[in-house]
């Protein structure tokens, strides 16, 4: 990356934030659009996580070109563009892929084949995604780049908290523009599924603006103009988790097939691939960690051990993260969970914008070391200001229509982060032990009750996953000197987490002997790692005379 100076925020970041929004807005929105498509295309569960695996997918193979083409040309592609043309691209890949989701609605529609109709909407998300990753890319790194770099992670930690924005209010309007207010108890198989053109028709627009405003804003370049190094051993690796992505949808493509020709439920062919899929790229993971231990040459960023199982904690951040909230509206939909009926679609996004509102929340909370406030003034906003953002999240529920009543008791829980945010003392690795373990308890607690105390118990995963991204953004990276944007790259690859993780929890609740509510040990397993690589991480990096305990690095 190009030398960077003391300065004060460049007034180009404030436009940056733009793009953050609409990752949150457009991901949290699944939460509500997953259900909805379940009974709309009457499928089962893990076919419902679909839309998550193409759009998580997403990032993973975008992410994975931009790296195979650099290779293939021996030259940084993005750092040849730069982040700025790098953002623009991203932007109108994602309204090509708005422009074909309108058109799969449409074409749709008029199909008697609604299997085949789903699947031209996966498509369509995927696209969108593609725009995503290229974003996503090269908005964290250029974040840093504009303005003072010692403020940088204090700047992430502000988009993510904008990002967080977007994953509050993206349900919200979702499920206004397909069942009207909260208190509609119309049943989703029965609404319009084409009312969903007038939010990918504004969001079209929204792209393209913020496309224009990137194009005429004067912005630093901000990318280095060092040679790519050619990394085979990585490349390697990484080619054989390719191999395991496709095996999946592999098993996808059989499963669908199984399905058109009538063979019964019970065979669902789904869960299995997904299983040795996810058990494959974890063993390559593995593998590449005590092969580069042996000898790093060859192995670029991936000689690091802290990247390695940094690249594994985004996997299983990124999983646990959105499989809590996309299989949040079958729970919520199950008789005796919350109520003796269960809840209808249009009733359930109150609690899905409460658990994206928690990382809001969270990461609120962390973006206030941003401003120039005392030591004294920092202690008493971190108080403050999750109850800010608790009110931002109850008033949006409140103008929707919702009985906000039934969320008064989660302020309770509030209390349990600030005590954990304290406890953490902004150092990385501890603040990560710390909610990892707050994150198994709340799964263990909602898992062994019902009603409110479960359902908080889960939301409040959204309250600990959200500072993780930027504790293990920090620690995975820390000390990898010229292969930090390498490393940055390979962490942004496995966002493919959250493509894999909710499928393999709604194969198994599509097991009758398990269910959706205990389907939940799947984040129980998830944090359980995160508290592990915290530990690890700590002997690691201080075996390595890296100061670990470092500013926290950022947001996603």
């Amino acid at each position: 990356m190009a030398q960077q100076t003391k300065q004060s925020t460049h007034p180009s970041f404030f436009v940056l934030i733009l793009v953050f929004f609409f990752w949150g807005f457009v991901a949290a929105s699944n939460s509500i659009f997953i259900p909805f498509c379940k009974a709309h295309f009457h499928l089962g569960q893990l076919e419902s996580q679909l839309i998550d695996f193409s759009f998580y997918g997403a990032y993973f193979i975008g992410s994975l070109l931009l790296y195979l083409f650099s290779a293939l040309r021996g030259v940084d592609i993005l750092n040849k563009i730069g982040y700025q043309k790098g953002i623009i691209y991203g932007l109108l890949i994602s309204v090509v892929g708005a422009i074909a989701l309108i058109a799969a609605v449409n074409i749709g529609n008029k199909m008697a084949d609604t299997t085949a109709a789903f699947y031209l909407i996966l498509g369509a998300f995927f696209i969108v995604a593609l725009g995503f990753s290229l974003q996503q890319t090269a908005a964290n790194p250029f974040a840093i780049l504009l303005g003072d770099p010692a403020k940088g992670t204090h700047r992430l930690n502000l988009a993510g908290g904008i990002n967080s924005f977007g994953t509050t209010i993206g349900p919200l309007v979702v499920s206004i523009l397909l069942f009207g207010s909260a208190k509609d108890a119309s049943v989703s198989a029965d609404t319009d599924i084409s009312k969903i053109n007038t939010l990918y028709i504004l969001l079209i627009v929204l792209f393209l603006v913020a496309a224009a405003i990137f194009w005429f804003s004067k912005m630093p370049k901000g990318t280095s103009d060092e040679p790519f190094e050619q990394s085979p051993r990585a490349s390697k690796s990484l080619s054989a988790i390719t191999g395991m992505f496709v095996l999946i949808m592999v098993g996808l493509v059989l499963n669908a097939i199984k399905t058109s020709i009538g063979v019964a439920e019970t065979t669902d062919l789904g869960l299995p691939f997904f299983l040795i899929g996810i058990v494959g790229i974890l063993a390559i993971l593995f593998y590449s960690l005590n092969s580069a231990r042996k000898d790093g040459n060859g192995w670029g960023a991936m000689r690091y051990p802290q990247l390695i199982m940094g690249m594994i904690a985004i996997f299983v951040y990124v999983g646990v993260e959105v499989t809590i909230a996309s299989n949040m509206g079958a729970l919520l939909k199950h008789p005796g969970f919350l109520t003796l009926e269960g809840l209808s679609e249009s009733q359930i996004d109150p609690y899905v914008s409460l658990f994206w509102g928690s990382m809001m929340v969270g990461r609120w909370t962390g973006a206030i070391t941003v401003f120039n406030v005392s030591k004294t003034g920092r202690q008493v906003l971190s108080v403050i200001v999750p109850f800010i953002a608790y009110g931002v999240v109850l008033t949006a529920n409140h103008l929707k229509g919702t009985d906000v009543s039934v969320l008064y008791p989660y302020a309770g829980v509030l209390v349990v982060q600030i005590i954990g945010f304290f406890a953490g003392q902004d150092k990385p690795a501890k603040t990560l032990m710390i909610f990892a373990l707050l994150g198994i308890m709340a799964m263990v607690i909602g898992l062994f009750t019902t009603g409110e105390v479960a359902i908080f118990s889960f939301v409040a995963g959204g309250l600990f996953c959200s500072v993780m991204w930027s504790c293990i953004f920090a620690l995975a990276i820390a000390g990898l000197g010229k292969y930090t944007s390498q490393g940055s790259s390979f962490l942004v690859l496995m966002i493919l987490g959250g493509s894999l993780v909710p499928p393999v929890q709604g194969g198994l609740a599509d097991i009758p002997s398990i269910g959706i509510h205990y389907s939940y040990i799947i984040p129980v397993v998830c944090f359980a790692y995160l508290a592990f690589f915290a530990f690890r991480v700590k002997n690691i990096l201080k075996s390595q005379g890296i100061d670990y305990e470092s500013a926290i690095s950022g947001g996603h």
